[in-house]
């Protein structure tokens, strides 16, 4: 048996010195990731909070108002064949009082849209881009004081709720 040229002792240090700097090296690590993680918890509950206080500034939504308007069945100008139209149509207007504005002044209102209806081709409303601009039309059409002296009405929106071209 030969003696071993180093002693036991020296070997010892030199193995714990890599060691404790890998322990250090994680612990420092983990040390980070938990100040990291702490710190985007405390982002992301702080943003929250905010948001909450804004939305408590804001006002309630309004609950829409709509006048259904009676079933429209009208004959279309000639495209190349007589064509029919029969739709229904419902209103958002600004408030109730508006609703009861339109809804007594529905013989006036009819007559606007019977006139703006049979001015029509089935080509020219028969695409969603055409839906659209009689859809602006129709507010155009209503907005318009029912007389001299009166305010123009507040529609918001024409709605579609049926739509058949034959």
């Amino acid at each position: 048996m030969a003696a071993d040229p180093k002693p036991k002792g020296a070997e010892e240090p030199a193995e714990t010195a890599p060691k404790s700097k890998k322990k250090l090296i994680v612990m420092i690590a983990v040390a980070v990731l938990l100040a990291g993680g702490a710190g985007a918890g405390w982002f992301l509950t702080h943003q929250k909070s905010d948001h909450k206080k804004e939305v408590k500034h804001e006002e309630p939504a309004q609950v829409p108002v709509f006048v259904s308007l009676d079933v429209f069945t009208v004959n279309l100008q000639p495209d190349p064949d007589d064509k029919f139209l029969q739709t229904e149509i419902s209103l958002q207007v600004a408030n109730a009082e508006q609703a009861e504005l339109l809804k007594a002044q529905m013989p006036a209102v009819r007559s606007r849209l019977l006139m703006l209806l049979t001015s029509k081709t089935a080509s020219d409303i028969s695409t969603s881009e055409g839906k659209q601009k009689l859809s602006d039309e129709i507010v155009a059409e209503i907005v318009k004081p029912f007389s001299k002296n009166a305010k123009p009405q507040e529609v918001l929106g024409v709605f579609f709720t049926s739509f058949v071209i034959q």
